[in-house]
């Protein structure tokens, strides 16, 4: 490979146990809920078992000495996805009953912060501990799926300190992390936080796929590269996985490989790699193909995909080291999700976390609002002129408070229901709800019930929801304070009397609270509702999906636009700006007429 002059990225071969030391040692395979996991699968270790460990590294050093010298490395990465599998196995448990004691040395304290006394689970003696798996207790199952995952983060550690003794300076160390899989990339990854596990890495990494042909929404590729881009801040990410043909639903239209990857570039990727390079011929992946097909024919796809080496390699000046200048965030939290997931309403089912916040997302991304996805709100979060908070259940009094004090130095935040309903134990506060949040939201509400047969109403000019007016999953009946505006209200012959969506000043900022989940039209108001005396940056274009149209920042300081027409049909645009158009070098004028074909797209450096 390095004679032919490409470099490679090597993996720790540490996510799939060969069958011999499963024989050998068949305690490193996990225990999950089911039992035992069976040999067969990858990714069904223990990460946390000794001997595991003691084999993983000892394959990790032989690998890195044999190979540490190779001119061709450019860099290392750690395991392949890496998540604790469900592993509620003897060492996890031992493991998180220390991490409390060392945490609670008054057992008392335990009992109440997480209401252990419902039921008799009162525990009086660490050694009458009981397995966790089978708990009724919200508090004890968050607090055990939060140490899952810092065993994730420490895991990854482990691997990059004994990968480092043997990397050169040139190398970095990154990892492939991937998102909640509903057969593709779906949300925030329950079982890792990401933002913990990035620390031990030089560059972040990601794997992305998504829906194609007909299916293609290129949002999969927004909200992944927003988490991915704020895992290391600053820099570029890599795209270490995504799709070339795939599944046989995911072979790709002609132009929709090259736009799928630009629109990783768009999203802040330094590099786009894809599984694999050619389809293999046995076991479970036979049909999960690669750029080549299973005869190594040259085919569609990868002449699609050598036009973009080409381009890449000769737009590499202009949309190297982009940078995304956004002023509207949007706050996710591995804690939020397992609480509220802990909680379903009615007949939901799975994670119904993810469902809330893809349908915030994707309604900003299909009004071209280009957003970062954040995991706290500090002083940083002050160069943000909007804060989108979707369903944050679970959350310390600290974080809460930082909401508040960004609304009133100024922010404007967009706050979904459910949010500062429990405390970081999931101990639901005993004051009117929103909790902490009443405080700059101006609304409170004591009675909650699931929307049956109701419809929200506009009370006021700016919004018209006639055409998205269904409160779904659940509604808050909500009460006012006095100087807060009602936007919406129920319309339902039992509650209409309580508003459903209100907006309230705050110090210098400004707090929108909704009460339901509403549909992505409407959101998309409430934040123009929200914004509406705003010059927002993060505001891309007039235009709406299917043109998806984001803007970065290059290293020469010039503005790059890109618009994307994901649809099957040609569509007609006038161009925002005045610029080059990169692809074909031909000057672009304000209000110039651009058709964009099916599947394409232009970038313009202004």
């Amino acid at each position: 490979m390095h004679e032919a002059g490409i470099a490679v990225i090597v993996g720790t071969p540490t996510y799939a146990v060969p069958a011999w030391l499963a024989a050998k040692h068949p305690d490193i395979l996990v225990t999950t809920v089911a039992g035992q996991q069976k040999y067969g699968p990858r990714q069904i270790m223990d990460i946390v078992n000794p001997t595991f460990r003691r084999y993983a590294e000892k394959i990790i050093r032989t690998l890195m000495a044999h190979v540490q010298h190779h001119p061709a490395i450019i860099g290392w990465q750690l395991d392949n996805e890496t998540k604790h599998y469900d592993n509620i196995g003897r060492y996890m448990q031992e493991g998180f009953v220390r991490s409390l004691q060392e945490k609670y040395p008054d057992l008392r304290q335990l009992n109440h912060d997480f209401g252990l006394d419902y039921w008799s689970n009162r525990i009086d003696r660490w050694q009458d501990f009981p397995p966790v798996e089978n708990t009724i207790n919200a508090s004890l199952a968050c607090a055990f799926s939060r140490y899952q995952r810092q065993q994730v983060t420490e895991y990854l550690a482990w691997q990059a300190a004994i990968v480092r003794e043997y990397a050169q300076p040139h190398q970095f160390v990154t990892h492939n992390f991937d998102f909640e899989w509903r057969g593709y990339s779906y949300g925030v990854q329950p079982r890792v936080d990401h933002f913990a596990a990035a620390q031990a890495l030089d560059i972040a990494g990601v794997d992305i796929y998504h829906p194609s042909q007909a299916h293609l929404t290129g949002r999969e590729i927004a909200f992944g590269g927003a988490i991915t881009r704020s895992l290391k801040p600053g820099q570029n990410y890599f795209v270490l996985e995504t799709q070339a043909q795939g599944f046989a639903q995911w072979t790709p239209f002609p132009g929709q490989l090259r736009l799928q990857a630009f629109s990783h570039i768009a999203s802040g990727a330094a590099m786009v790699s894809y599984w694999h390079w050619h389809s293999i011929h046995n076991a479970f992946e036979t049909y999960w193909k690669g750029l080549l097909s299973h005869d190594f024919s040259r085919n569609p796809t990868w002449q699609e995909a050598t036009t973009i080496g080409a381009d890449f390699a000769r737009l590499s000046p202009q949309l190297a080291e982009l940078k995304a200048e956004n002023d509207v965030a949007l706050l996710i939290s591995n804690e939020a999700m397992d609480a509220l997931n802990h909680f379903l309403p009615g007949d939901a089912r799975g994670n119904i976390y993810n469902d809330i916040f893809r349908r915030f997302h994707d309604a900003l991304y299909d009004h071209n609002i280009s957003l970062d996805i954040i995991h706290d709100v500090n002083e940083e979060t002050s160069r943000y002129r909007v804060l989108i908070v979707p369903g944050l259940y679970a959350a310390d009094e600290g974080l809460l408070t930082r909401i508040n004090d960004y609304i009133a130095r100024g922010g404007r935040a967009l706050i979904g229901f459910k949010s500062g309903f429990s405390d970081e134990n999931v101990k639901v506060r005993s004051s009117a709800q929103p909790g902490v949040l009443r405080q700059s939201c101006g609304v409170s509400y004591s009675q909650f019930t699931l929307p049956e047969e109701t419809t929200v109403s506009s009370c006021c000019a700016e919004i018209d929801c006639r055409n998205d007016n269904q409160a779904e999953l659940w509604m808050e009946l909500l009460t006012p304070d006095d100087g807060t505006r009602t936007l919406l209200r129920y319309q339902h012959p039992a509650w209409g009397e309580y508003a459903a969506a209100t907006e309230a000043d705050y110090g210098q900022g400004r707090a929108l609270y909704v009460g339901f989940l509403p549909q992505k039209g409407l959101i998309s108001q409430l934040f123009d509702v929200l914004t509406a005396d705003l010059t927002l940056n993060s505001r891309t274009s007039a235009y709406r999906y299917p043109l998806v149209v984001k803007k970065m920042r290059n290293r020469a300081g010039n503005n790059i636009h890109f618009l994307f027409n994901y649809s099957g049909e040609a569509m007609d645009v006038v161009s925002e700006t005045l610029g080059t158009a990169l692809l074909s070098g031909e000057t672009v004028y304000v209000g110039q007429p651009l058709r964009l074909r099916a599947w394409e797209f232009t970038i313009i450096e202004s």
